[in-house]
């Protein structure tokens, strides 16, 4: 490990903290050493983010933002300044977050790094044949020729001449560059014995009463009132396939577009990943899609795909594993290409370094993890020449095996060595213990923590009586008696993606870890074979969507025997107790707030003045149930409300059972009301797990549910998993934390290695026998961590 640098030198060295008070945090102060690795640590919900991402980052980002002319400012996201006393000896700001990349179809890992372009210029130097410009190899610039004006000068006066021009892309002209088709249902969007007028079109979001159906009904290419089925072929025709065409419709001019044209551009022009649940299963539904059979899903034109270096072209580098890739281009002697083969060989090597050498450059940027994706934009970082930046990092070890949280620390180390200042949120003990500094915030979650309970060496942590600093050398045993299978569920020839025809036995009635380094199949043998059972919920870490009006008992639907219980007691219909219907405040419409748009500057949100921040009008607030009013009710926190409907007059067995869960998830503390904006990744993820526990499910499959836990919570997350367990469920964990694989009653380990390195079931049996054999990196791993 690298040894940590000098302490720094003297105050002008220290990002200052004064005051600050963003969401839970309580005027906290802290000064921060330039140039070292600062660790943030506290349970999920302590204040970390608020006070890393919230007030720091977000303040160097503003700031940054201010350096603009007002003219670009207009372009830019508005920010709000951090509430803050003072902020004192920031830097700029690179914030590397788990944000999953890009919805775009035409995103993928080779676009959003640069690889794909540096690839493009070399085949457009070395290629065989020649074809053009480095644009003739992408698949997002088509082939286009025509006329046009041109002004130019000539003899000192501006002359228009018209001339021909012409474009060569590389797009495929038959997929328009996205390597799919789609080929559609029809009777999934319509129902042909029902007219226009009558609610014929099933697709989500064309109800006949919105614009969409205004424009359907009004646009004069068919009869609203006839049944699609009377249609002729062209009125048929023009339903569904007919281009962007002007239309006036109660005097306002606006654009008519066939039903599947229109699909293509709202729906499928985003990642299936980053799709609404219902637009997602209307997609599944209705649209089937296949390789296109012209450029057989390399989204390239015949044309791009004919040029060749060394017998490969474009598209085969593409779809190599990286790590093979990196080899090739290792090989690559081209003096007249120096330079670029030097920065493609640094850029494969980091993919390769970072853990990510089983992705290849054509996956799609939207299936990333949240873990893949952060390590994919640190890439654009590691070979940065910049000095003296601030880098933020939320959990960089997330998805990470074991094996690779020493390479990711080594990366980290190698940042700030740099000359630059790492701040890092985490709560693996590996990635704390080489922390220059740390910062630990508590002493609990929400409205008991925001407070500083300890700052300075790690050393000094473990002896602190911090909640952190007595969980930092906590290790799990093997459990002495290990639960029997009451069944299985077979999976025979398992082939998707790595996995190389696997036939395994995932056993019932137990607690079952699968486990492996990132990119060894894991996810492809859960999600691909066990996924989409009858009787399975799958609970992956796919983003809560929500806006800003969501929140806990919206999402969970507690809300709903709540409201109904109000209006039972008041004799008054349910929609008054909705901030998003009719109880709402007519000032803020519900939002609790006004927001302020001051153009070129940030926007301001300030409490509704008439309803004081409640969101709900006056009347509706004078209707009670068990003696509290709906607003005094969503301000509860979930402890507080799982004892008010638990019993006497407030009681509410339905609501009772999701606040149970609720509490056993280890979200006691938040209250019912707040927007799931202010929740952070860890409380996201278990909102998630606590509404996904009241579906009727045999089999509950988790995807590292351990993400954004604090040491001392897994123990409660083990206590919950048992309690599913011994009431006859079946649980399967996709899991790199050993407290978890020790717990476990059975273990699959999949490897030995990543990608096509990987795709085998290197171990079945139960942990005890995975130490005993340490026949795998998993195995060498968790015998480490309980010996």
């Amino acid at each position: 490990m690298t040894t940590p640098p000098a302490p720094a030198a003297d105050s002008h060295d220290v990002i200052r903290v004064r005051g600050a008070r963003e969401n839970n945090l309580r005027d906290v102060d802290v000064e921060l050493p330039k140039r070292r690795l600062t660790v943030f640590t506290g349970v999920s919900g302590s204040g970390k983010s608020s006070l890393v991402f919230g007030t720091i980052a977000a303040e160097s980002q503003r700031l940054i933002n201010e350096t603009y002319s007002a003219f670009v400012q207009g372009f830019m996201p508005t920010l709000a300044r951090p509430d803050v006393d003072v902020l004192e000896g920031l830097t700029t700001a690179i914030i590397v977050d788990q944000e999953r990349m890009g919805a775009n179809i035409r995103s993928t890992v080779g676009t959003v790094t640069d690889v794909n372009a540096m690839l493009r210029i070399l085949f457009s130097r070395l290629g065989e044949p020649q074809i053009g410009s480095p644009q003739a190899f992408s698949f997002n610039v088509a082939s286009i020729s025509g006329a046009g004006a041109v002004n130019f000068e000539r003899g000192g006066k501006t002359v228009k001449e018209r001339r021909d021009f012409s474009i060569t892309g590389g797009m495929c002209p038959h997929c328009e560059g996205t390597g799919r088709v789609s080929d559609f249902d029809l009777s999934a969007l319509f129902d042909a014995d029902k007219s226009l007028n009558e609610g014929a079109v099933t697709v989500p979001g064309y109800s006949m009463d919105g614009w969409n159906g205004r424009i359907y009904r009004g646009c004069g290419f068919f009869d609203p009132d006839k049944p699609i089925s009377a249609f002729t072929d062209t009125e048929l025709d023009d339903l569904l396939y007919k281009e962007a065409t002007k239309v006036k419709i109660e005097g306002i001019n606006l654009t008519y577009m066939g039903l599947i044209p229109q699909i293509q551009k709202s729906f499928l022009s985003k990642d299936r990943e980053a799709m609404q649940p219902h637009i997602r299963a209307f997609v599944d539904r209705a649209i089937t899609f296949t390789d296109c059979p012209e450029c057989h899903g390399t989204r390239l034109s015949e044309l791009a795909r004919s040029s060749r270096i060394r017998g490969r072209n474009i598209a085969e580098l593409c779809a190599m594993q990286i790590s093979d890739l990196a080899d090739w281009v290792a090989e690559l002697d081209e003096p007249s290409a120096g330079p670029l083969l030097e920065a493609l060989r640094e850029t494969l090597d980091s993919f390769v370094e970072i853990g990510l050498g089983y992705l290849s450059l054509d996956r799609p940027s939207g299936t990333l993890s949240g873990g893949e994706a952060q390590r994919t934009k640190m890439i654009r970082h590691l070979g940065s020449s910049l000095t003296d930046v601030t880098y933020v990092f939320d959990e960089p070890t997330i998805g990470l095996h074991p094996h690779d949280i020493a390479r990711m620390n080594q990366l980290l180390l190698q940042l700030r060595d740099k000359g630059n200042t790492v701040l890092v949120v985490e709560h693996k003990p590996e990635t704390i213990a080489i922390g220059d500094h740390v910062v630990d915030l508590g002493p609990r979650a929400g409205t008991e923590g925001g407070q500083l309970v300890y700052e300075g060496t790690v050393e000094g942590l473990r002896s602190s009586d911090t909640l952190t600093g007595r969980h930092l050398d906590d290790r799990a045993t093997l459990k002495p008696q290990v639960r029997a299978a009451n069944g299985t569920l077979e999976v025979r020839g398992a082939d998707s993606h790595n996995l190389r025809e696997v036939d395994v036995d995932i056993p019932l009635g137990v607690l079952c870890a699968v486990t492996g380094v990132a990119g060894s199949g894991k996810s492809s043998l859960v999600h691909g074979s066990i996924a989409g059972r009858e009787g399975v919920v799958v609970i992956d870490q796919g983003a809560i969507k929500g806006s800003r009006r969501s929140n806990p008992a919206t999402y969970t639907d507690l809300l709903d025997p709540i409201r109904k219980a109000f209006a039972k007691a008041n004799g008054v219909k349910p929609g008054l107790f909705s901030a998003n219907s009719d109880g709402a405040c007519p000032h803020c419409k519900g939002a609790g707030v006004v927001y302020t748009d001051l153009a070129m500057m940030a926007g301001v949100a300030v409490p509704c003045e008439v309803c004081d921040g409640k969101r709900f009008q006056a009347e509706v607030l004078e209707y009670t149930f068990g003696g509290k009013d709906i607003s005094e009710v969503l301000a509860m926190s979930v402890g507080q409300a799982e004892e008010f409907f638990g019993a006497g007059d407030g009681r509410i067995p339905a609501a009772h059972k999701i606040l149970v869960r609720l509490a056993d998830v280890g979200l006691g503390y938040i209250k019912l009301g707040q927007p799931l904006t202010t929740l952070s990744g860890g409380e996201r993820q278990r909102l998630k797990l606590a509404a996904q526990m009241g579906e009727k499910a045999d089999v509950y499959v988790l995807d590292e549910p351990t993400t954004g836990l604090h040491l001392a919570d897994v123990e409660q997350l083990l206590g919950l998993l048992d309690r599913l367990v011994d009431t006859g469920k079946s649980v399967v964990v996709i899991e790199h934390h050993q407290a978890v694989m020790a717990h476990a009653d059975w273990i699959i380990d999949l490897g030995p290695g990543a990608g096509h390195d990987g795709g085998l079931i290197v171990f079945e049996g139960t942990p005890a026998e995975l130490v005993a054999e340490a026949s795998t990196l998993t195995g060498q791993h968790l015998a480490e961590y309980v010996g």
